[in-house]
């Protein structure tokens, strides 16, 4: 689906991100994985050149210089960018009338100000490209369901995810004239590192499996599948849109029986 294809993927050391990269190798994409945690990345890295050609760079998405230098790395290295996924982000909890406003700052820096920055790097360099008669290219935004519903001691993350939302359908519009494609993807309860201590404590599992009606936690495979789909030529009229994997829990007002 994606054979030749460059990616840029933020926070790609692990979780989400790593499934995306492995799913874009796979698919033909040659991929540079950005994320701040060094010793994590370079050991999904060694997993990821097994599969194919992929990079990696130390990078913070709330640093303007560091996003400069990862779109500059990526275009030395394999010559072009077509593919930017804005996976990076990070939770902090906390009751509202606790919430310190530098976790509030920081969440919204690296969750809504990091997509900001890359997209609009990566932007400039596809749209340079179309304007001398190349191909557009396709940016995907890692969203969320908590852009629609919200956690009560997560408001920094539901407001940053909300911003997402909003994000994707004014870059959709403002880049659409350089058939540029922006959208996103709204994971529900998805399996990774986060979501073990949930699954790990019975009475937190059945919560989140009784609003779950597929009655599982969602694979990061499963996420990265939409990834490569919105990537893809097949999704070439899709733009400004949030595809949500959540296992059917946003239509969902009532509980549902959970089997343990």
């Amino acid at each position: 689906m994606l054979e030749g294809k460059i990616a840029i993927i933020t926070g790609g050391a692990q979780g989400i991100g790593a499934a995306i990269a492995k799913r874009y190798l796979h698919d033909g994409a040659r991929v540079m994985i950005g994320d701040t945690n060094q010793q994590r990345g370079e050991a999904t890295l060694r997993e990821l050149a097994a599969i194919g050609d992929a990079r990696f760079m130390a990078a913070d998405v709330s640093s303007r210089l560091d996003v400069h230098n990862l779109v500059a790395a990526t275009v030395e290295a394999f010559g072009d960018v077509d593919i930017l996924v804005n996976n990076a982000g990070v939770v902090h909890a906390a009751d509202f009338l606790d919430l310190a406003e530098e976790d509030f700052d920081r969440v919204l820096r690296i969750n809504l100000k990091g997509p900001f920055l890359c997209s609009q790097a990566v932007a400039r360099h596809m749209v340079e490209r179309v304007r001398n008669g190349g191909v557009p290219g396709s940016i995907i935004n890692m969203s969320s369901i908590n852009a629609v519903v919200a956690i009560p001691d997560q408001v920094p993350y539901s407001v940053s995810k909300g911003g997402i939302a909003q994000l994707t359908r004014v870059l959709a519009l403002s880049l659409a004239e350089y058939g540029i494609r922006v959208n996103a993807i709204g994971p529900g309860s998805i399996r990774t590192d986060m979501l073990e201590d949930v699954l790990s404590d019975p009475a937190a599992k059945e919560r989140m499996l009784s609003r779950t009606p597929l009655g599982r936690a969602g694979d990061p495979a499963e996420i990265a599948a939409i990834a490569a789909f919105l990537a893809s030529d097949d999704a070439s009229y899709i733009t400004g849109q949030t595809i949500f994997a959540d296992g059917g829990r946003l239509p969902l007002n009532y509980m549902v029986p959970v089997n343990t």
